[in-house]
C-alpha cells in the first residue's frame, strides 16, 4: 500500500507544469473544517480560502462540520465529488492516528486526494500561570498522590497529543480523568476557567501571550520556541512525540490538473509575507509540502503510527 501510494505521489509531480484546464475553478469552492469555529484550524483556513479566491478567481465557502474528532467533516468531503470543487483542512490526528485505534467512517489511505501541507504545530503540555503545577514532574506527583483527580483534555480525543500524554501517564502508573473536548479553542476555555486542570493543545498564543498560561512541556518534535527551557516529552524520557500537520485534502480521485492548480496555489500562499504574519500571530511554523511529498509523508507517518499505538496499546 506504501509503495502503491508513493509511486502514485510522484506521478502527479510530472504533472505539475501542465497547463491547467479552462474550466477549474468553474464554480465557487467548499472548504470544509471538520472543528469549531475559532480555532486554529478554523482560522487558518479562512486565511487560506481568502487568499486562493484571489489565486483562483472563484468564490469560496468555508464550512465547519464538527464532531467525532474530526471525522465527521473529513468523512462528508471524502463522499464529495472529486472536481476540487469541495476540498478539506486535515490536520494529524484523524488521518494518521485515531483510525488505528477508533473505527473510522472512512479509510485515510484510499478515501482522499491530499492536496498540501501547509503548518506544522506546536502541541504543548499546558497549565494556568496562577496554577500549582510548574513543572510536568509536579504534574506526575500530583496525579500519583491523588489518583483520578487531574483532569485534563486534548483537542482531539485519541488524537496525537492526546496519545503522548497518555502515554507518559501510563508510564508513571498516574491515574488521571481525561475530558473530551470539541476543539482547542474550547479546551482552553476550559482551562482558563478552572473546568480542567491541564491542556495539550495548539490554541495557545494569545493566552500565552497575556501571561494566563505557562507551557510545561512539548509533544511534538523539537522544543517549543514560546517556551525554550520546557523540554520535550522525548527529552523527559516519555516513548511518544509526535509531529502535527495542518494541511488540505480532497476527495479521492482528483483530476491531476486540480492537483497541478493547487500546488501552484498553496506555494505561493505559503511563500508570501501575509501568511508568514499569521504563522507568527498563531505561534505555528510554516511548512509546505505539495501533494506528491505530502502523500508520502502521510502514508509513512501511517504506518508508523500503527505500530506504535500497537506497541504501546494506547486509545484502549
Amino acid at each position: 500500500m506504501i509503495k502503491h501510494l508513493v509511486k502514485g505521489a510522484l506521478a502527479l509531480t510530472l504533472t505539475a507544469g501542465l497547463a491547467v484546464a479552462d474550466d477549474y475553478p468553474s464554480e465557487t469552492i467548499t472548504l470544509i473544517v471538520p472543528y469549531s469555529p475559532g480555532g486554529n484550524g478554523d482560522i487558518t483556513s479562512r486565511f487560506i480560502a481568502d487568499q486562493a479566491s484571489d489565486i483562483l478567481g472563484v468564490n469560496f465557502v468555508v464550512e465547519n462540520r464538527a464532531g467525532g474528532g474530526g471525522f465527521i467533516g473529513i468523512n462528508s468531503c471524502a463522499n464529495a465529488d472529486p472536481d476540487g470543487h469541495t476540498i478539506c483542512f486535515i490536520s494529524t490526528s484523524p488521518i494518521t492516528v485515531r483510525p488505528h485505534v477508533i473505527e473510522a467512517p472512512y479509510d485515510p489511505m484510499e478515501d482522499l486526494t491530499y492536496i498540501s501541507q501547509f503548518m506544522l504545530s506546536k502541541q504543548p503540555v499546558i497549565v494556568r500561570n496562577d496554577g500549582q503545577f510548574n513543572s510536568i514532574e509536579d504534574v506526575i506527583a500530583y496525579a500519583q498522590e491523588n489518583p483520578g483527580q487531574l483532569r485534563w483534555s486534548a483537542a482531539v480525543p485519541r488524537g496525537g497529543p492526546h496519545l503522548a500524554t497518555e502515554a507518559m501517564f501510563r508510564a508513571e502508573g498516574a491515574q488521571t480523568t481525561f475530558l473530551p473536548s470539541q476543539g482547542g479553542a474550547v479546551e482552553l476555555a476550559n482551562l482558563l476557567s478552572g473546568t480542567i486542570d491541564l491542556a495539550v493543545i495548539s490554541d495557545y498564543g494569545p493566552a500565552l501571550d497575556n501571561g494566563e498560561i505557562k507551557i510545561l512541556a512539548e509533544t511534538s518534535p523539537g522544543r517549543n520556541p514560546q517556551a525554550p527551557d520546557a523540554p520535550t516529552l522525548s527529552e523527559l524520557g516519555y516513548p511518544l512525540e509526535l509531529a502535527s500537520f495542518f494541511a488540505l485534502a480532497a476527495p479521492a480521485g482528483l483530476p491531476d490538473d486540480v492537483i497541478a492548480a493547487w500546488d501552484d496555489t498553496m506555494a505561493q500562499i505559503t511563500e508570501s509575507e501575509e501568511f508568514n504574519t499569521l504563522m507568527e500571530r498563531i505561534k505555528g511554523e510554516g511548512a509546505f509540502l505539495n501533494s506528491a511529498d505530502f502523500t508520502a509523508r502521510v502514508a509513512a507517518d501511517f504506518e508508523a503510527m500503527g505500530e506504535a499505538t500497537a506497541t504501546y496499546g494506547l486509545g484502549e
